[in-house]
């Protein structure tokens, strides 16, 4: 199977993961960010090699089954920080599973106060006996001693991104599609930054790029879960190839999860869609506008690349920044002069260098939005549903290429 490369590929990076806490201390990054204070790392407690391997398994078991491109994907991520990137994305899935798996909100948003209370136990320095939080604990634990304690995660980024699973939980609409931008930045570009951050890396210009295509990766994904979530299947029987990372967010009350302002710019009607399906009046207008969003980000991204290899600026400022995980102490803006910028420049590339691994997700948001496309917006086609065969050798040229 295309996978079956990716599979050992990934044993053999996890094989070497294990020995990572042996591995020389990283320097401290340019203008690396002050988290707050908080226990030490190193009092996290040291679970058996038994346990570890079991949460290991099952984390990546829960990739393959739910989210079958993170799990690809993660061949393009530093060995170093492999494990990291599992059980964060095993929690994303976990997070994105409590919908499908409760019979009413309240049951659901008491799941999710477990996973807050897991994440600050497991910050704490004491993960209850739970698979994710057992790798987190071990990943972060290995974090604290390649880099002496001086890289920290953000607490708040884990409960953003675990606050932000009460909209789809509640059946909140999106007012407007800057809402919509708003909760892909709080899911899929956090789990970008807190990916980078575990590096660990900290670079305005990076976590730019990064915030664009987790909002691509956000949005689409919210477009890719909409025929589950209009006409949800059975518990646990969707489709478990979401080619965006996480199982689509379908819930148990159909609902129609696109922003309200583009339903009323294209007449689209709820009760339309019930009873038309793909045939309602509006629906493929409405998908494009939305698809267009995640489009443009991703665009934007790429012009932002390209500028700065012409050693030109990125072209616009960082929306975020100043924002909590987002203060880049010792970060300053170039000095004016030829000399100064190229400088800058460098240093900036670089650092999308060091990065690029992270941002790959560029790529299956862009492979699954070409697809939606070929369809003329029928987002109800069942192509849609699955993961393109194609992303494994798509990915590995442009990690090659570094573009996406």
């Amino acid at each position: 199977m295309a996978f079956q490369a990716d599979k050992a590929c990934l044993r053999c990076m996890l094989r070497g993961n294990q020995l990572s806490s042996t591995m020389r201390p990283l320097k401290k990054p340019q203008g690396a960010r002050h988290f707050a204070s908080g226990s030490p790392l190193h009092s996290y407690i040291t679970n058996s090699k038994a346990e570890f391997e079991s949460a290991q398994k099952y984390c990546i078991e829960l990739l393959q089954k739910y989210d079958r491109p993170s799990y690809t994907l993660s061949t393009f991520i530093p060995r170093h920080t492999l494990n990291f990137y599992i059980a964060l994305r095993a929690l994303n899935v976990s997070l994105s599973l409590i919908p499908d798996s409760t019979s009413n909100p309240t049951i659901g948003l008491m799941r999710l106060q477990f996973w807050r209370d897991t994440i600050t136990k497991t910050l704490a320095g004491t993960p209850p006996k739970e698979p994710i939080a057992i790798l987190l604990a071990h990943s972060l634990s290995s974090l604290d001693a390649r880099t002496k304690g001086k890289a920290r995660i953000s607490k708040g980024w884990l409960t953003r991104l675990i606050n932000a699973r009460e909209q789809p939980l509640t059946n909140t609409p999106y007012t407007n599609i800057a809402a919509l931008d708003q909760y892909a930045e709080n899911t899929y570009s956090t789990l970008l930054y807190l990916t980078l951050s575990v590096l660990p890396l900290t670079s305005l210009t990076v976590d730019h790029l990064a915030s664009h295509i987790g909002k691509a990766a956000g949005i689409t994904s919210i477009l890719r879960g909409l025929p589950l979530v209009a006409f949800p299947p059975p518990p646990n029987h969707h489709s478990n190839q979401d080619p965006l990372g996480g199982p689509g967010g379908s819930t148990r009350q159909g609902h129609i999860t696109l922003p309200l302002d583009v339903m009323a710019q294209t007449r689209l009607k709820e009760e339309d869609v019930f009873r038309q399906g793909a045939d309602a009046p509006g629906l493929r207008d409405a998908v494009f506008a939305v698809a267009t969003r995640a489009s443009d980000h991703l665009i934007t991204a790429r012009q932002m690349l390209q500028n700065l290899r012409a050693g030109k600026d990125v072209g616009h400022d960082f929306e975020h920044e100043g924002e909590e995980g987002h203060e880049y102490y010792g970060h300053e803006p170039a000095a004016d002069g030829a000399d100064s910028k190229m400088s800058n420049l460098a240093v900036q590339l670089q650092d999308v260098e060091r990065g690029f691994g992270v941002l790959m997700p560029a790529v299956s948001t862009q492979l699954w939005l070409d697809k939606l496309q070929k369809v003329d917006f029928d987002i109800f086609k069942p192509e849609l549903l699955s993961t393109d065969w194609k992303l494994p050798w798509k990915a590995y040229l442009a990690f090659q290429r570094r573009k996406f």
